[in-house]
């Protein structure tokens, strides 16, 4: 067991970050002591929702480059070519998932920088 000491104004912040993280306060102590990344748990939550944005895009992605690859296939054994259509609609669709890591590389820039403002 140790004691530590602390005047009014450490102990109060210390239950305020305790509390901010939703941990105990022994827990708090000793990830400070070994350097972990305190993240609070509404930021948890934020990083497991874009982590999940992810996957989808990564998939939806993954689906595209499959298509493309059996388009090339095909091509390449038959001499047929996709018809423009099918090749903008590609695009088009590209770009929308292009936009959505865009827009989620800007929230998780946005998070950590209101991480870095908060401590």
């Amino acid at each position: 067991m140790v004691c530590i000491y602390m005047n009014d104004k450490e102990y109060k912040f210390l239950k305020d970050r305790v509390k901010k993280v939703g941990i105990t306060q022994q827990s708090f102590i000793i990830n400070a002591i070994y350097g972990a990344k305190i993240i609070p748990a509404e930021g948890i939550d934020a990083l497991k929702y874009l982590s999940g944005e992810f996957d989808i895009l990564f998939r939806q992605v993954r689906g595209l480059a499959t298509n493309v690859n059996q388009m090339a296939h095909v091509a390449n054994t038959h001499g047929n070519i996709p018809e423009k259509e099918e090749l903008q609609s590609i695009v088009t669709r590209l770009s929308r998932y292009r936009e959505k890591g865009e827009q989620i590389w800007q929230s998780i820039r946005s998070a950590l920088h209101q991480k870095a403002m908060v401590q």
